[in-house]
């Protein structure tokens, strides 16, 4: 019951800043824009989605872990940014025009380059504590962070989040790319290539994938687990006329001890392999498999049951990507505007709401764990236009704030403010 309750929590707080330690630059010179960037983090399972332009945004690729959560992308226009983590302490800045989503999202969809993605920063304030490079196919880039912007002056711009101790640098992963870029004229995948290479990451944290866009010609290189030799290269407007789509990364390249090994240790792994399943054999036939082996355990299997349940937040995480069109769950993340809940119909919450349904009627010890679920069974309810079964379980979710997790709370309050209108 506890390790049930303490992968979930993990799973709640992670909800911010998922990257690491990463490096990033951009280079444009001899006429050709480059990016480049090592994605580090402690969790595999990568997923790339691909968004169809609509009439409200353009078309774009996006990178990221099982949450959903953008961590790299680059639209149909050649915009791109991807974000390092920092730690900067946004209640000691003086920020009061906050956008209520993701801005970096909003650039993406609606701006073909940094001179329009500026009009939008100028407006509001940027409230990650991360940083972020935002670069196009003309050579222009900035670094984005809660102090300000940073243009690029030269031919390059590194990105990278060493922290300063004693005034200087933890690292050297950003005076190394510097380094080579400055000492070179070549500007090409394969001399990229070297300095990714160079600045990448194994042990507990590890460059988990690798990307060199070609901002001017659409195209991007992907290179898995920190393995320069095999590369995914994506057409991105040809992929995009394939129509919206959520991959694991890991599919598109052979087999890797390495990475294997990285990932079957890791504490997603059951999910991810229930998940799979559901894939490959259908979701209901997967639930009845698994909720019918954990009634025949006992005593209960918290192993599995916690897996069962990641396996409905994801379930939840791709219906709201694929129904509004590649953005992120902001209501996970406690975003303003992920309160504005929109109302849509997909069997993959249904799904959900079964997993959660059967999980919350067999944990009743575990409070604060039971009124979780229950705050997201309000949430499908909501999503699904039955706003009075939702009241009721928002109602019970925040009944015992004593023993109610923090983010719940939060959500359930706000909702109920709502619903109350």
């Amino acid at each position: 019951m506890q390790k049930i309750a303490l992968l979930i929590l993990i799973s709640i707080l992670s909800s911010i800043n998922t990257i690491k330690a990463c490096t990033i630059f951009s280079c444009s010179r001899g006429g050709e824009t480059f990016v480049a960037a090592n994605e580090d983090d402690t969790t595999p399972f990568t997923r790339i989605w691909y968004n169809p332009s609509t009439k409200d945004r353009y078309g774009s690729v996006c990178f990221g872990a099982p949450d959903m959560q953008i961590a790299a992308a680059m639209n149909e226009h050649g915009l791109f940014f991807d974000y390092t983590a920092a730690n900067y302490d946004l209640s000691k800045l003086n920020l009061t025009n906050p956008y209520r989503g993701d801005i970096m999202w909003e650039i993406l969809g609606k701006c073909k380059n940094v001179k329009e993605a500026m009009v939008i920063l100028k407006k509001y304030d940027y409230i990650s504590s991360s940083k972020v490079l935002l670069a196009d196919k003309e050579g222009n880039s900035i670094t984005i962070n809660p102090k300000g912007i940073i243009e690029k002056s030269g031919e390059f711009q590194v990105n990278a989040n060493c922290n300063m101790i004693n005034g200087k640098l933890s690292c050297l992963r950003p005076e190394m790319a510097a380094e080579m870029l400055s000492g070179s004229k070549e500007n090409n995948v394969n001399f990229l290539k070297t300095i990714l290479d160079k600045t990448h990451q194994e042990g507990e944290l590890n460059t988990l994938y690798s990307t060199i866009c070609d901002l001017k010609k659409g195209i991007i290189y992907v290179y898995l687990f920190h393995d320069y030799n095999t590369a995914y290269k994506i057409d991105l407007k040809s992929e995009l006329k394939k129509g919206y789509r959520i991959e694991k990364l890991a599919d598109h390249f052979p087999s890797s001890f390495a990475y294997e090994n990285f990932s079957k240790n890791h504490s997603l792994y059951l999910k991810e392999s229930i998940f799979q399943e559901m894939i490959n054999n259908g979701i209901e036939k997967t639930i009845d498999h698994y909720t019918a082996e954990s009634e025949k355990t006992f005593p209960k299997n918290e192993k599995l049951n916690a897996a069962l349940l990641e396996a409905a937040l994801q379930l939840i995480k791709y219906s709201w990507n694929e129904h509004n069109s590649g953005g992120t769950w902001d209501y996970w993340f406690s975003k303003p505007d992920g309160y504005d809940i929109i109302q849509y119909k997909d069997p993959k919450l249904t799904s959900a709401e079964k997993l959660l349904t059967y999980l919350s009627a067999n944990e009743n010890k575990d409070i604060k764990l039971q009124n979780f679920m229950y705050e997201i069974l309000g949430f499908i309810s909501l999503t699904q236009g039955k706003a009075g079964t939702a009241k009721e379980f928002y109602k019970k979710s925040i009944s015992c704030p004593e023993e109610t997790y923090a983010v719940t709370l939060e959500r359930g309050n706000e909702m109920m403010k709502r619903l109350n209108k």
